[in-house]
């Protein structure tokens, strides 16, 4: 089943009323029928629905169409995109270990790895994704996961995905990627080495700003990266809380299995039905989306490109790009995403810019329908020092767009006014 086909029908065959759409499972518990089966569920001895939060009908569709699209094994569904990635540290490491994050990431996984994860005794380092010298030098006995972004956010770099993997697979660690960026549409990392692909599907995915949510999806490299590792130990001992079970001995996809059964058993972090329905949606219409936000944020790039008034421009489209080459090689279709940064003379000019914009609206989400103005140093890193901000790739007179689905001369035109007042 090809792309576009998948993104409207794999993972669902109708039901016993032979609905054409997906149906939304709003329910919090199944009937068992009798305690017996219900204990069998329990035990593991059977699959079924056991309760929404380790499971639902309708996220099971999203969870099978999203992996299909990945090119992945298998996939869990989670409430945003960061417990997305906390589920995914979570699950190899404990106290005492490290991961190891690229500086350009989105400013939440940045507070997230360096600050949340600290209290809990796993220990961040970072490394630079347009410098993978030292990215090698970084790893011990006690890393557990190597994270970056496909295309980061805002400063609009690409990692070299198979650079990475390289490393990562000569020391037998697992290699995450968030792909919320590109979307599965425009970059499949799985293919170019990653094991497993992390998304906020609070953005392109349902692509109207409608929910929050996120998800995990694995290759079948992750399985074989764990197994009879020491590094991850745990998927290859008896889990108690599970009467003994191994996970590394099932003939399954066991990253996301054992964040399901012991990760979204514990902390809770599920979508709604609801939810997954709104994504299922999304997914439908993705393919075409991904091509239109990335032909209008070219054109708007070029725009900017050729403005007395703006300093740079990240876009990795355009052939004046230091990461042109690497677009092209992990990239269908020349495509780059909805998502470019430029930078302006000062913070001051880029705030004004901003708050002068009329279709751009000032918003903290990327990947909508709507065009979306930001001013990360004022708003998603403003957490970060200005060490930390240097180190992200974000100076303090840089602005994110996310284009979005209007006519792009309107967008041109809009931007055109306001960067008149500064």
């Amino acid at each position: 089943m090809r792309e576009k086909t998948a993104a409207i029908h794999f993972g669902y065959d109708g039901n016993d009323q032979h609905t054409m759409a997906v149906p939304i499972y709003q329910t919090t518990a199944y009937d068992f029928g009798s305690i017996n089966y219900a204990a069998d569920l329990f035990d593991l001895k059977k699959s079924g629905n056991i309760y929404t939060r380790v499971g639902n009908p309708t996220t099971e569709v999203f969870e099978k169409r999203f992996a299909k699209l990945e090119e992945g094994v298998g996939a869990l569904a989670t409430a945003s995109g960061t417990s997305a990635i906390f589920y995914t540290i979570a699950n190899v490491a404990e106290a005492g270990d490290n991961i190891i994050v690229a500086n350009q990431v989105y400013g939440g996984t940045t507070t997230l790895t360096s600050h949340t994860l600290k209290r809990f005794g796993i220990k961040a380092k970072y490394f630079d994704v347009n410098n993978l010298e030292a990215l090698e030098s970084l790893i011990d006995e006690k890393t557990k996961l190597i994270l970056c972004e496909s295309i980061t956010n805002p400063s609009i770099d690409v990692a070299d995905l198979e650079e990475i993997a390289k490393i990562a697979n000569k020391a037998k660690i697992l290699f995450c990627v968030d792909n919320t960026v590109a979307s599965p549409i425009i970059c499949k990392p799985l293919k170019f080495g990653a094991d497993i692909v992390v998304h906020s599907t609070s953005k392109y995915t349902t692509g109207q700003g409608l929910a929050i949510g996120g998800i995990v999806v694995e290759s079948s490299s992750a399985k074989e990266k764990i197994l009879d590792n020491p590094r991850y130990y745990h998927f290859n001992e008896p889990d108690q809380s599970y009467h003994g079970l191994i996970y590394s001995s099932l003939d399954a996809p066991i990253f996301t299995l054992r964040a399901r059964l012991a990760l979204l058993r514990d902390f809770g972090a599920v979508p709604s039905p609801f939810n997954s329905w709104l994504f299922i949606q999304g997914i439908e219409t993705l393919p075409l989306r991904m091509v239109q936000h990335s032909t209008s944020a070219l054109e708007i790039a070029k725009f900017l490109e050729s403005h007395p008034k703006v300093k740079k421009v990240n876009y990795p489209a355009l052939k004046s790009s230091p990461h042109y080459k690497l677009a092209q090689k992990y990239f269908k279709d020349t495509m780059a995403s909805g998502l470019l940064s430029f930078e302006l003379d000062s913070k001051k000019s880029a705030q004004e810019v901003a708050n002068s914009t009329k279709i751009f609206k000032v918003v903290a989400n990327i990947g909508d329908s709507k065009s979306i103005i930001t001013h990360p140093a004022s708003t998603t890193h403003q957490q970060l020092s200005k060490e930390e901000l240097k180190l992200a790739g974000v100076p303090e007179g840089l602005i994110r767009l996310s284009v979005g689905l209007e006519d792009s001369q309107d967008l041109i035109e809009d931007l055109d006014q306001a960067l008149k007042k500064v």
